[in-house]
């Protein structure tokens, strides 16, 4: 971690305290030197109080808008609003973080970026799966080159919520709802980061759970010159299979989804701490390569997990104007693909991306 001794602290705001607040930011915010979780907007509630007392509750979006100590500000809320709230706060000279899905729409994301640029601010999506044990890993393997000319990759994302959501926003029709934007996002931006823009997108999308009103299980294609990624996603799928495999001409690499920051912050375990994100060595990925002829076989430990990665890079791009790595282009080229894939569904082809 960078020191930050010399820096202003950057007072920051949430817009909800959900989970999304109270378990992947509010840590990260309140245990970061270089920052102060400074205000939480709750509609009728005071929950974050409990957890951090010195915090203020607002219970109006303008108090955090027109407060002048406050530098940046986490758009947390539903997807629908994400495009609304983000344009307030930039227009009020702030910076801002936007969860996924970054928008609705790529027209959303193109005015975004153009404005937080004319402001001269900062505008980030918060895809923290990029640090994931199991996606560093992965990473890692496919950026040495050990697996060949990789031609076929698959990466998926499955749990099983077999109930509706009682979150209503998730569940009715609507922009923002249902699992590809939802869970999309996530694997969407790992395929683009190992790879880039696809040159088609090919897209299946079903409803599957009884009385479901919304998208819960997907297959999209991405499709590169000789290169086919298999994005999978889903809400019935009751025992998970592995959620990585890399194929090249020389050699696979499997792994599981196994990263354990989420478990261990919903136990309100503290981030920034030694041995934060090391994986159980159980969940190894497993290297085979194949080269003149022989067949081996290693383990590869994970790298650990780091969320804190995401806001360490945050303060370095506010205060010392390193590059972001998450910008909200980003959170558009993922957009890109979520609207290629819906118009694929709807019209049973291949889109052509326009890159």
């Amino acid at each position: 971690m960078k020191s930050t001794n010399q820096y202003p602290v950057i007072k920051t705001a949430l817009l909800s305290y959900g989970m999304s607040g109270k378990v992947f930011h509010a840590p990260f915010i309140h245990h970061h030197p270089g920052f102060e979780l400074t205000a939480v907007w709750e509609r009728s509630k005071k929950t974050a109080m409990d957890d951090y007392p010195s915090i203020q509750v607002v219970h109006q979006l303008e108090e955090i808008l027109n407060n002048q100590e406050i530098e940046l500000v986490v758009v947390n809320t539903p997807t629908a609003t994400h495009f609304e709230y983000a344009q307030k706060a930039l227009l009020a000279g702030k910076h801002v973080i936007v969860e996924k899905a970054f928008t609705t729409s790529e027209k959303e994301a193109d005015i975004l970026i153009e404005l937080a640029e004319r402001q001269g601010r900062i505008l980030s999506v918060y895809q923290n799966r990029r640090w994931d044990s199991d996606f560093q890993t992965v990473q890692k393997i496919v950026s040495q080159q050990l697996l060949g000319t990789i031609h076929t990759a698959t990466i998926r994302f499955e749990r099983f919520k077999d109930i509706l959501s009682a979150k209503l926003h998730k569940e009715q029709p609507g922009p923002g709802a249902g699992l590809l934007m939802d869970l999309g996002p996530h694997i969407i931006d790992q395929a683009l980061v190992l790879f880039g823009m696809p040159m088609a997108v090919e897209a299946h999308i079903r409803t599957l759970r009884t009385h479901s009103m919304v998208d819960d299980d997907f297959l999209i294609h991405l499709l590169y010159n000789n290169l086919r990624v298999t994005l999978i996603s889903s809400l019935l799928v009751p025992h998970p299979v592995d959620a990585y495999l890399i194929h090249g001409s020389k050699g696979s690499f499997i792994k599981q989804r196994a990263d354990i920051q989420e478990s261990a912050l919903l136990k309100q375990a503290q981030p920034f701490t030694d041995n934060w994100g090391i994986e159980p060595e159980a969940y190894a990925g497993r290297l085979i390569t194949n080269y003149n002829g022989t067949e081996n076989e290693a383990r590869v430990d994970s790298i650990p997990g780091n969320y804190g990665e995401y806001y360490e890079n945050i303060f370095s791009a506010i205060r010392l104007n390193e590059p972001l790595k998450v910008s909200g282009s980003e959170g558009k080229n993922v957009m890109k693909i979520i609207e290629a894939a819906i118009q694929s569904q709807a019209e049973k082809r291949q889109i052509i991306i326009n890159r």
